[in-house]
């Protein structure tokens, strides 16, 4: 038996039954539904692809063979060979995302907390932390960002999106029901209804995505489990640190997660958002979560049925529904005959009149802002409270207090970004009194319209502007004197220019930057009102694209060192924003492991991070995922807060960080003499469907910065893309071999492994990239670029590296201590192979020699079968950039 037969043998006797029963269900649904579309020879044809990509990982096949049957297909027959195999790991994903839940229930242990819970973070600061009181002093400055954004990384159109949900949820039932009842044979069949819609939902895109397109998809996420999820991570928190309370006084624990969104607001290398486009974007989002709050508050108000003798209304509460009475007789008098003798229910049926009222723009009965709809959810809680009922004051009801304070009436805060070329450009014009081009209208425009959101909606509704390729104070200073062309004075919006970090030289110039920015008047101004707040952004996309990711991991490391020093000897409460993909290539991979790994001090109570794409879909499709994801994520902050943690990565850094500059310094060279090579851009573009990509139509933004053809205008998540459906995974891994053959001593490469965090963060993802990459279907991509020598150089890289990182790890095989995502990884891969092939058929026709003779038909058929394809990779894969 071979190697990888053993994995995978080893991999499918670890399957849970359970999710090896959902898998067998949906694959035979599927295959029903394939026999029933297209005959009983599209699911033969279908099921020996599938025999032959198995075979072939055992060694009973030659990939010859499989080339063989693939190219004999017409090309109808290879592209619904390709729906088919992409629908399956659509299904597929399902069932693991279903073994997730039901993995995390099984776990869900008040007194033995799961690991990264917050329960198990508030018993370690506990018990090991520094006790009770750094604690406290913990949650009181706990806070969690997740940024959207909407680059292009999600591949599936909305529609899919919306299917899988829909199976999801019939799935469900499914389990649910008594085996062989009537609710299980209606369960099963809708089941097949929904397998069957599925296949018939194009996969692709036809029309291209615009801005409010993607607002409306990242909204989805909240409408289907955020909202809904973050009060129970609330309430977890609370429980966390007085079980026996929680839920009979007012929560220890404040709200700690503030969402943003880049959707709308992006602008950078996205001519299509607009001023018209970011006003949009804010009322879609106020509709969205005004609707929630509404709905939310009814819900609460129809089930507070406290009668007033056995619960008497406060003073306050008395004196709120008067006041109400005497501005809105007809109301209230309404409210009155419904709920009789129940105070506290009616001042919230009138909450929820004024929170209609003020989403369809009603100015006498609207709230003019979330602080008035607190105020009187908090005279309804006090009074309850007052009167002995306890239960409703601090349970639902602060679940609605919770949603309120997190969302407030704008949901996220839109955030502006622009970059910094754009803003000199502006200035040029206004500054020599010239005539203002578009463009610099534009940016005038922009700024009028976060002074009208701000007015609508509240300061905190959008007041972040980040300004790409900061390379000076005087980038800060642009933004403050573009608002003084834009409007008088008394009309300027409040702006919190944050700077962007995002190459190499860039990150290493940071700190003076800063320090340059304490000097402008508009920024010492901010800095009194929001107690010495500062935000600092750093990007991983370019900088891993600009030196390779093993030195732009230090690099990263380094800079976030230097400004958190930096903003301790200036006084200033420092806020790194992480700038990470979805992709290992681009910052990506577990964001809790990744935490833990940061330099000492950096976290410091606060994380901000941008989630995007395939992530957002990831981590938000499913309640308890969302909820183990935040879970995560607070347990990694708080942990990496305390001087435990810090200590252990400060003194393993002081004796380790010699010979990771080393490995960096070797790792740089080789990745940029590869990248470095002539013509390496083309070469490139042929190995990789590199140029076909924005034919998916993933997003609205364009896939390259300027009309070059060149990498430095190439962005980040096509590059990564493009390296995955190679089977590559370059960016992931690209260099750390050399590095670590560099420092020539094991046993020392070992033991940092194990003892600093930041050093087995690196060597940990660089193993999932390199678990996810197959160099057996890499060699016949990057044939297609006729240039042997550089197919030697990535493929001997890629043997170095696997080498060494299995013997630093002291792993028998890749993932060896990742079981779950191991066998994951090991069963899909030979699905993702059929897929491959089919997509090296394209590939081979559209490069080829005799490509410039081929049919329309024929070309049009290729770059369809070529993008069907690349939509199944990324969805075998669970990555794109």
């Amino acid at each position: 038996m071979t190697a990888v037969n053993a994995e995978r043998d080893s991999a499918r006797q670890e399957v849970p039954e359970q999710l090896r029963s959902d898998v067998k269900l949906l694959g035979e649904m599927l295959g029903t539904i394939l026999a029933e579309s297209g005959g009983a020879d599209l699911l033969e044809d279908v099921e020996k692809l599938r025999h032959a990509v198995i075979g072939a990982r055992e060694g009973t096949v030659e990939g010859e063979e499989i080339t063989r049957l693939v190219g004999a297909w017409p090309l109808e027959r290879a592209k619904q060979v390709a729906r088919a195999f992409t629908v399956y790991f659509h299904l597929a994903n399902l069932a693991e995302e279903h073994q997730r839940m039901r993995a995390l229930r099984e776990r869900d242990d008040a007194a033995n907390p799961p690991s990264e819970s917050l329960a198990a973070a508030v018993r370690a600061v506990r018990e090991e932390g520094g006790g009770e009181e750094t604690l406290e002093n913990l949650l009181e400055g706990m806070e969690f960002h997740p940024v959207f954004t909407a680059h292009p990384t999600e591949a599936r159109r909305r529609a899919v999106s919306t299917s899988i949900l829909r199976i999801s949820a019939q799935l469900e039932a499914w389990h649910d029901a008594h085996e062989g009842s009537s609710a299980a044979a209606e369960a099963h069949r809708r089941l097949l209804e929904e397998v069957d819609l599925l296949w018939r939902t194009s996969q692709l895109r036809y029309t291209k995505l615009d801005p409010l397109d993607e607002v409306r998809t990242a909204l989805a996420a909240f409408d289907e489990t955020i909202f809904s999820v973050v009060p129970q991570v609330y309430r977890s928190l609370d429980a966390a640190v007085d079980p026996e309370g929680t839920g009979t006084r007012p929560p220890r624990v404040l709200p700690f997660v503030r969402y943003g969104s880049w959707i709308g607001g992006d602008r950078d290398g996205n001519p299509f958002v607009t001023h018209e486009v970011t006003r949009e974007a804010m009322t879609i989002q106020s509709e969205h979560v005004l609707r929630g709050l509404e709905s939310a508050c009814d819900r609460v108000a129809r089930t507070l049925t406290a009668y007033s003798n056995l619960t008497p209304a406060d003073k306050a509460l008395h004196e709120a529904i008067a006041t109400a009475k005497a501005g809105h007789p007809g109301l209230m008098a309404e409210i009155g005959s419904r709920s009789p003798n129940e105070p506290h229910r009616q001042l919230l049926m009138l909450a929820t009149a004024r929170l209609r009222a003020t989403r369809e723009r009603d100015a006498d009965l609207a709230y003019p802002d979330v602080d008035a709809f607190l105020a009187d959810l908090r005279t309804v809680q006090n009074s309850l409270a007052e009167a002995g009922a306890v239960r409703q004051a601090y349970g639902q009801l602060q679940h609605l207090v919770w949603q309120a304070e997190t969302f407030g009436f704008h949901l996220a805060e839109l955030e502006i970004r622009q970059h910094s070329e754009v803003h000199a450009a502006a200035l040029a014009e206004l500054r020599a009194g010239e005539r203002p081009s578009e463009r610099t209208e534009e940016v005038l425009a922009t700024i009028r319209v976060i002074s009208w959101i701000q007015e609508r909606f509240g300061v905190d509704a959008c007041r972040r502007y980040i300004v790409s390729f900061t390379r000076s104070a005087e980038d800060i200073s642009a933004v403050h004197e573009l608002a003084s062309y834009a409007l008088p004075e008394d009309r300027r919006p409040v702006l919190d220019v944050i700077p962007l970090f995002e190459t190499g030289a860039d990150l290493e110039a940071s700190p003076h930057v800063l320090g340059g920015m304490l000097d402008l008047p508009q920024v010492q101004r901010r800095l009194e009102e929001t107690g010495h707040r500062l935000e600092v952004m750093l990007g991983y996309s370019d900088s891993a694209k600009d030196v390779g990711p093993v030195s732009a991991t230090l690099r990263l490391y380094d800079a976030q060192a230097r400004l958190s020093e930096w903003a301790r000897g200036n006084g200033i409460r420092l806020t790194l924003f992480h700038g990470r993909g979805g992709s290992l290539g681009r910052g990506g991979g577990p964001a809790s492991r990744a935490l833990l790994a940061q330099a000492p001090g950096s976290v410091d109570g606060r994380f901000k991070v941008t989630e995007q794409g395939e992530v957002i879909f990831a981590r938000y499709g499913q309640d308890a995922i969302a909820r183990r994801h935040i879970e995560q994520v607070g347990h990694a902050v708080l942990l990496a807060s305390t001087d435990r943690v810090q200590e252990r990565e400060r003194s393993a850094e002081q004796e380790f960080r010699p010979y990771a500059d080393t490995i960096a310094a070797a790792a740089q060279e080789t990745y940029l003499d590869l990248i470095g090579t002539e013509d390496f851009a083309v070469w490139f573009s042929q190995v990789s469907p590199l140029e076909e990509l924005g034919e998916l139509r993933l997003g609205s933004r364009p896939s390259r910065r300027s009309a070059a053809k060149g990498l430095d205008d190439l962005r980040a998540i096509p590059w990564v893309f493009a390296w995955t459906q190679t089977r590559v995974n370059l960016p992931g891994w690209f260099g750390l071999g050399t590095g670590l053959a560099a420092v020539q001593d094991v046993s020392l490469l070992q033991r940092a492994y194990r003892e600093w965090p930041m050093f087995a963060s690196l060597l940990d993802n660089a193993e999932m990239s390199l678990a996810k990459t197959d160099r057996t279907v890499a060699e016949r991509y990057l044939a297609l670029g006729g240039r042997p020598e550089l197919t030697e150089k990535v493929l001997a890289e890629y043997d170095l590296t696997r080498d060494l990182v299995l013997r630093v790890t002291g792993h028998g095989r890749l993932l060896e201590n990742r079981a779950v995502l191991s066998r994951a990884v090991d069963l899909r891969n030979p699905y993702v192979d059929a897929l491959s092939h089919l997509q090296l058929r394209a590939l081979e026709a559209l490069r080829g020699e005799e490509a410039d003779s081929l049919s329309e038909q024929d070309q049009q058929h290729l770059e369809r079968l070529l993008l069907l394809s690349v939509n199944g990779v990324a969805a075998g894969l669970q990555n794109t950039g």
